[in-house]
């Protein structure tokens, strides 16, 4: 666990400025069997940071959950190092698998409106553009609950189109990446994110609806080369691509619905973190949350921002901050005023002490789930 000399659980709550819900994490583990029982935990908390239930989980070593509308929980693992227990499991609130995947799933996954997901994942192959030795590739699939595989994407197919998008700077960086110390790892997507149906531009396009941001495509994330895009998932081609020289080791880029994106942009060698909200039509970013000093705020890994609905008569919403390395949570407004923190107080034994990335649900998601175990 970090150390820290800051107070543990919530320490403001500010119940007129925040967003009212509860908030879905876990504490990430390198080694399972020195959990206690060998068994992960993934924890919902009240905003008063009381925990409303726990998960308990067979694979200790989850990084992150998604709650579905009936209560039950959706978690990929990062038993990177044990391929007989890697994959995507749905379990109930008493912790009981319900469905299993079994994949070399990495990082991220997405719930699709039909009940099919599509799981970033990895492969371990020779690709010759790339170099002649081994190389860790990103790999996206799209499964049926019946484990059908539907469609499948192979980032080592699209270097043309990175090199196309980008600026000349950009793809040298890229190629001084990949032939530097992160050669095997060389993309190393963090994020598989589906465009919403409601994302709409605030800028305007002169032709109408802008097809590379078309709901239904999906943003990645090559921390390794600071480069984020988009998959355009018809035709399966590179169609947007940005980020060398301005962002630095980013996670969890998605769309908002006012049709710019929000990441969380590490720094990992700069030295400070940031939360920027960016327009993809002219690249220029149009919010910004950093601390002051800048170092006060740091993850160099991990990590993930939330847009959180608008209260009252706000402009905008709040954003959910998980700074990961430092299991640390905390809510901004559009000004940077923190209304709700919370830092991680139960680590327990063969847990990393970091929290990859957080959720918060509003009441009446959770309904369903509170109904079950009692609590409603």
């Amino acid at each position: 666990m970090p150390e820290t000399t800051q107070p543990l659980g919530v320490t403001v709550h500010d119940p007129d400025r925040a967003y009212q819900g509860y908030t879905l994490f876990c504490e990430s583990y390198e080694d399972p069997t020195l959990a206690e029982d060998g068994r992960g935990k993934i924890y919902l908390i009240d905003m008063e940071g009381e925990i409303v239930h726990t998960w308990h989980t067979w694979t200790a070593q989850q990084s992150f959950a998604r709650l579905l509308p009936d209560g039950n929980l959706i978690y990929p693992t990062r038993d990177r190092s044990d391929i007989s227990q890697a994959g995507i499991r749905e379990i109930d609130p008493d912790g009981d698998v319900q469905w299993h995947y079994h994949c070399r799933i990495d990082h991220d996954f997405q719930v699709m409106s039909n009940g099919h997901m599509i799981l970033n994942c990895v492969r371990d192959h020779m690709w010759r553009e790339l170099d002649v030795m081994l190389k860790r590739c990103p790999y996206m699939v799209e499964v049926g609950r019946d484990w059908e595989l539907l469609w499948e994407w192979h980032g080592e197919h699209h270097l043309q189109e990175l090199e196309e998008l980008l600026s000349p700077e950009g793809w040298n960086h890229f190629r001084e990446r990949v032939a530097g110390k992160f050669s095997f790892d060389w993309a190393h997507n963090n994020t598989l994110q589906i465009i919403p149906p409601n994302a709409t531009y605030e800028a305007e396009v002169e032709s109408g609806d802008e097809p590379r941001f078309t709901p239904g495509n999906i943003m990645f994330s090559y921390r390794s080369v600071d480069i984020i895009g988009v998959i355009d998932r018809d035709t399966s081609e590179i169609v947007w691509a940005w980020g060398p020289g301005v962002l630095d080791g980013q996670h969890k880029p998605h769309m908002l619905p006012n049709g710019n994106i929000l990441i969380f942009d590490n720094g990992t060698l700069r030295g400070w973190s940031r939360v920027i909200e960016v327009n993809p039509l002219n690249n220029e970013i149009e919010w910004e949350y950093t601390a002051d000093p800048r170092e006060d705020f740091f993850s160099g890994y991990i990590s993930g921002a939330q847009r959180l609905p608008t209260i009252g008569d706000a402009d905008a919403g709040n954003t959910l901050i998980c700074e990961g390395s430092k299991a640390h949570l905390f809510e901004v407004t559009t000004d940077g005023e923190v209304v709700w923190d919370f830092r991680y107080p139960w680590h327990v034994e063969g847990g990393l002490g970091s929290i990859y990335r957080c959720f918060r649900y509003p009441p009446e998601y959770v309904q369903p789930l509170l109904e079950r175990i009692g609590k409603a």
